[in-house]
């Protein structure tokens, strides 16, 4: 399993050769620096922590500061750590780009959901609504708390009742890899993924097995071709034509 920081920049569509469309999320994914490395041995778990996004010194903390130092690179905005048996090889200072999944792979990719507050249960598990006529005076409201005699003294833990709705870990399975490009940073993901716009995601291998992966068919390559110039050849100068001086005539 092999995993990569990026950030979610937002949704387009591309097309194939033969025409096809696919609605694509952008990932931006920097080159990742190896900040620290995890071991059974000292950590009880073998792992890689990764920077992303580099960090200005001024508004990096202490810890942030002896991090980067030890790794010989600058502070990072965004620390992560990333597991799997591809990771271990990776060394202290080492680079992780795009160019780590390739297009085709099956992937997993793990982000935070949208936040929408402290939210009804109707938003937030899907409730149903009361009647809205018939002199009806239940719309919206929380209803019977009775347990049935299995529970008197108090609420059942896990009843679905308001609170804070979103802004938890969101994971999508089985996404699928259309394009990497390790030049300009970026991978495009089949379909949607959790979070806002400029939010922090990761991309890992698949945990579950796909019998019938999809075939990503070739993109249309839009990179623009320099025109050729035109060869202008030079132009022929013609020799200046020197008039010979007319002979003199013999003195007799």
């Amino acid at each position: 399993m092999k995993a990569i920081v990026g950030r979610k920049m937002g949704m387009t569509e591309v097309f194939t050769e033969d025409g096809q469309i696919y609605a694509v999320t952008v990932v931006e994914v920097l080159p990742n620096v190896v900040t620290q490395v995890k071991t059974v041995e000292k950590d009880g778990y073998a792992a890689v922590q990764v920077g992303y996004e580099e960090l200005k010194e001024s508004r990096a903390n202490k810890c942030e500061k002896g991090i980067a130092k030890k790794a010989n690179t600058v502070p990072h905005q965004v620390l992560k750590e990333l597991k799997g048996d591809e990771m271990t090889g990776y060394q202290l200072g080492d680079v992780i780009k795009a160019d780590i999944f390739k297009a085709g792979e099956v992937v997993d990719v793990i982000g935070t959901s949208k936040g929408h507050g402290f939210s009804g249960v109707i938003k937030r598990w899907n409730q149903t609504i009361g009647p809205k006529g018939h002199g009806s005076g239940y719309h919206r409201g929380q209803g019977t708390f009775a347990n049935n005699g299995r529970y008197n003294h108090g609420v059942m833990p896990g009843k679905h009742m308001s609170g804070h709705y979103g802004n938890e870990s969101a994971t999508v399975l089985n996404q699928m890899i259309v394009a990497v490009d390790a030049e300009k940073n970026y991978i495009l993901v089949k379909g949607g993924l959790p979070g806002a716009r400029k939010s922090i995601v990761v991309i890992r291998s698949a945990i579950k097995d796909v019998k019938h992966p999809e075939v990503i068919k070739p993109l249309i390559d839009r990179t623009p071709v320099a025109a050729e110039e035109p060869v202008v050849e030079a132009p022929v100068q013609e020799a200046p034509v020197v008039e010979e001086a007319p002979a003199t005539e013999a003195a007799e």
